[in-house]
Parts: C-alpha cells; structure tokens; sequence
C-alpha cells in the first residue's frame, strides 16, 4: 500500500460517514435527515430500534445451554461437513489480515470457528465460541444477524454496528443455501480492531458457494449435470449443480442451477424431464460415453451447456471429495479442541461447558493424537 494512502481502518471521511449516520439515526432517530447508509443497514438499525434496543447499552454475548448446542450440532452435520475444507482454505487466504471465521446455522447459532483467534482479547473470544447466539436479536447488526435477515452478502465495517459495544468488529457475511433452496446457515469472516477489507466480502461470497456445492453433491445421486450458459466455460463454481437419481428425479441442486432452470426457491424440483427439453436416456447416454459437453434445449425455450457425469459410487456416494463426509469422531474432536482452548488450556472448564466428563476429553484427545 503507499504509505500516502490512508488505511480504510483510519480513513477519516469513512468513519465520520458512519458517525453521521449513527447520530441522524441512533441519537436523533430523526428520519428527514438524509444519511450516506447502505439501505440493509439502515433497514437492521430500525429493526433493532423497534426490538426495543438502545445503541449505549452494553450486551453480553450470550450462550446457549448445552443441550440446544449439541441438538444443533447434530442437526447441522452437513453442512459443518460441507463446511470444514472450505473454511479450511479461506482461512489459508485471510492468514495475515487477523481476520476468523465464524459459521452458524439458520437462526444465527454459532457452530463453529477457525482461523487466528486471539483468546487473550475478550472482544475476539466472546463472539469466537461454539454455541454462542451472535443472531440480531440477541446482539443488534452484525454481518451475521443482517445476512440472516436480508438474506444477501453483507460487509459492515466498526460503527455500521448497531451497538457501541460492537463498533470494534470488521466483518462480511454470506447465506448458505442448501439443495432445496432454504437458508441453512451462514458464514462470517470478523476482525477486531483491523484494517476494513472489503474484498472479504467476495471471498465469502465465494466460500458460502463453495459449500453450497458441496452440499448438494453430498444428495444421493446416480448422475451429476453440470451447467453454464453457451459460450461460458464449465469447471467453476458458478457451474449450475443438479443430481439426479437412477430414475431420473432431481434429489438436490445448487443455487445456480435453480437461477438457470427457473425453479424458485423452495419449489419441487421434479424429474429431469420437467426442464430439459430431450429425454432421460439422452442424458444417461450422454454421461456413459463421457461426452464433452453439450448444447441442450430447456422447455423454456432458452439452451443451455451439460456436461453429464455418472456417480461411479453408486447414488449414495458423492461424486468426488468435494462432498466427502467429514467423519463424526473428528467433528466431536474439533469441537473438544476448540472448548479446550477457549478454556484456555483447562480441560475440567472445557468438559463442565461441554457436558461431558473430563476424563472423555482426554479420552477423545488421545485418540485424536494415536491416529495422526
């Protein structure tokens, strides 16, 4: 960076930006008053305003009982499995901004964290636990809170929290949409008293498509199609995903593939031959021979670019590694881990906050160690 440029941590027309708005809307809460504010930012300060919320206020970062903790863990074993190599790689990308990530379910539940997370800094550790409800209505605007709501990749930066108390955070946020089209969850990459990097808002944008993918080739399939528009290249992540079944039936799709056949949100995907215009056995043919891609009409009119691939596993195995299943025993162990260290190394804290006996976290740590 040139050092005449100044950091977006400091710049002063930014920041006196955000405390304009802050005063026009928090303080004065005068709406004639016009503020430069993103439009989703200012939707989540109304909406923490009418919860009752007062921005001076000082909040705790609350956590859930341990029960509700391990029910959501379970529940959401997809998509932590989904998850774990793409958060994994992210975090290699972020390594020197002192950013971490942060993944939570549907309901803003924290499910899981990674990356360099300063323990000793209680503004990095109160928000970097398992189990924490980092959700809008228990801390105000946040990425987390707003993405859930607004259902978009956000980026805020220090005062577009809603809270004081929260001002010290940098993050962006992206939903995770899984193969039937609801928000699963959402990703999180936050950095406390750091210097504003709006480009994470397009590495977690990138991310969160990344573990959409996987998600939907975690489905049972027999038959892989993957799409794109004539003329664009097949290979990426912006490849459409749709598996389909030995009959024919679409078990899961991605996002992407749902935006090119025109199949809304939380609408039945059906059989093959709803949308593509040719039938089932062209498709299977097609996959057999292992045909380079090609030009297949829709019923809607509009072509698009298959390239179909057979699920040599058979329908229950995904594809390839990107949808491989992260084995239980290392998620439980990952989670140990991680209670261990936000204890601070004591494993009897560690195994009172996870409800089990001190003498099952060294048992599952041990083992952890004889494997590798």
């Amino acid at each position: 960076m040139n050092s005449n440029t100044p950091s977006p941590l400091t710049h002063p027309h930014r920041l006196a930006l955000i405390e304009q708005a802050r005063k026009s809307v928090l303080d004065t809460r005068d709406p004639s008053t016009p503020v430069e504010l993103s439009p989703w930012i200012d939707r989540s300060w109304r909406r923490c305003l009418g919860m009752g919320f007062n921005p001076h206020q000082p909040i705790a970062f609350d956590a859930v009982t341990n029960s509700v903790v391990r029910n959501a863990i379970e529940a959401n074993q997809p998509l932590l499995r989904a998850a774990a190599p793409v958060i994994q790689s992210l975090t290699r990308a972020m390594a020197n901004t002192r950013y971490f990530a942060i993944l939570t379910d549907a309901s803003g539940l924290v499910i899981d964290v990674n990356g360099p997370i300063d323990r000793h800094n209680p503004q990095a550790s109160s928000i970097a636990r398992v189990g924490v409800d980092l959700s809008e209505r228990a801390v105000g605007t946040t990425a987390i809170g707003a993405t859930l709501a607004e259902l978009q990749p956000v980026w805020l930066h220090r005062g577009e929290h809603f809270f004081d108390a929260t001002s010290a955070y940098s993050c962006a946020g992206a939903p995770i949409w899984g193969p039937d089209g609801q928000c699963v969850g959402m990703l999180d990459l936050t950095g406390v008293n750091v210097v504003e990097q709006p480009a994470l808002k397009h590495l977690v944008t990138q991310s969160a498509r990344s573990i959409e993918n996987a998600l939907a080739l975690a489905r049972p399939h027999r038959m892989l199609l993957s799409l794109n528009w004539p003329g664009q290249t097949l290979g990426g992540d912006s490849d459409g995903l749709v598996c389909v079944d030995g009959d024919g039936h679409i078990t899961g799709l991605n996002r992407p593939a749902a935006d090119m056949l025109g199949i809304a949100p939380l609408g039945r995907a059906g059989h093959c031959t709803d949308v593509f215009a040719v039938p089932m056995e062209t498709l299977f043919d097609a996959a057999r021979a292992q045909r380079n891609a090609q030009e297949v009409p829709l019923w809607s009119g509009l072509r698009i670019n298959v390239h179909a691939r057979l699920n040599a596993g058979g329908e229950r195995a995904p594809l390839h590694g990107s949808g491989a299943a992260v084995p239980l025993k290392d998620v439980e162990t990952a989670l140990i881990r991680k209670a261990v260290e936000e204890a601070r190394g004591n494993v009897m804290e560690a195994a009172r906050a996870l409800g089990i006996s001190r003498a099952t976290v060294y048992r599952k740590l041990g083992a952890q160690r004889d494997r590798s």
